[in-house]
């Protein structure tokens, strides 16, 4: 067993983040990490281990995407303005750094869990990741911090089993193109169906059996949603045993928010990551790492991320 500094959640986050430029009325825009930060300045979350996120190295990049990728979006970005890879994705001058730091603490808090620096810990960067195919950005997302994370644990601290569980509203159709032949990652989805990217039905199970997708109906709610991952998810897990679980933690599946018609509560968060920290202490040692995704009405995505991460500290 490892040793704690106490059972510590931390918390990466960096000003960077807020310099990925949208356009206006875009729903993946910088106020989601004010209305945040906000929200865990509150009493409660005092004892939060808040640290500045470090930017990444360009060549962890690579454990999920192809050079030609990588290459292609540094060369994208802007010097001003904004450029276009797609009707929802975009580059602004600050772009570049902001995923990279992204990728850095995501791969920074995959250190912490493997060292006992952090019992678990939250990352709340952005631009978000898990729609980022291996050759494909889309869907807000440049690179697949997740699965980069991932690939990380595995590299440097000799993880034989990773389990990504992803509860955003979208299908993480790039986490699942990018394990699809990979035994040694669990992806597990809850997510609405039908809804972008279109992907994530449960005939979708990668070469090895090792997708679980568990798509859930539109106008349903906590109900469903605790069926699916109670049944689906959960005994997946069990199965599977991993050295490390990744969150894929989006918050739009909040019944506040105006891009899903799923009608989560914050109550529902609380009681998912419950249930994800007893696996991670039955089977990793207490290794969690949880990365921000999606969430786009600034309420429920305050609440909902408060609920998650105070579970986070309960430990």
């Amino acid at each position: 067993m490892r040793l704690y500094r106490g059972m510590v959640t931390r918390l990466y986050s960096h000003p960077v983040y807020l310099e990925h430029l949208t356009p206006a009325g875009h729903p993946e825009r910088p106020d989601r990490l004010r209305a945040i930060e906000r929200v865990l300045m509150e009493e409660p979350f005092e004892a939060l281990d808040r640290v500045e996120a470090p930017e990444g190295d360009a060549a962890t990049l690579l454990y999920a995407h192809p050079e030609s990728h990588v290459e292609r979006l540094r060369a994208a970005a802007p010097q001003e303005g904004i450029a276009t890879i797609d009707g929802d994705t975009v580059l602004s001058p600050k772009s570049w750094q902001a995923a990279l730091t992204a990728v850095g603490a995501a791969n920074a808090a995959v250190d912490d869990v493997f060292s006992g620096t952090a019992a678990n810990v939250f990352v709340a960067s952005r631009p978000p990741g898990h729609h980022a195919e291996k050759s494909t950005a889309m869907g807000f997302c440049l690179f697949n911090n997740a699965a980069i994370a991932a690939r990380h644990a595995q590299k440097k601290h000799g993880a034989e089993r990773v389990a990504i569980v992803d509860w955003d509203v979208h299908h993480g159709n790039g986490t699942q193109d990018i394990f699809w032949d990979d035994p040694s990652v669990l992806y597990c989805s809850t997510h609405q169906i039908p809804l972008f990217p279109g992907s994530g039905r449960r005939n979708e199970t990668g070469a090895f059996g090792n997708v679980v997708n568990a798509p859930l109906a539109p106008d349903t709610g906590s109900e469903a949603f605790r069926e699916a991952f109670g049944t689906r998810i959960l005994p997946r897990i069990d199965d599977f045993a991993p050295d490390l679980i990744i969150v894929s933690a989006g918050f739009d599946a909040h019944y506040r928010d105006p891009l899903a018609d799923i009608n989560l509560t914050e109550d529902d968060f609380d009681w998912a990551t419950g249930y994800l920290l007893e696996r991670a202490t039955r089977y990793c040692d207490n290794r969690l790492v949880s990365l921000l995704e999606g969430g786009y009405d600034l309420h429920g995505l305050a609440f909902s991320v408060a609920a998650h991460v105070g579970r986070l500290m309960k430990g």
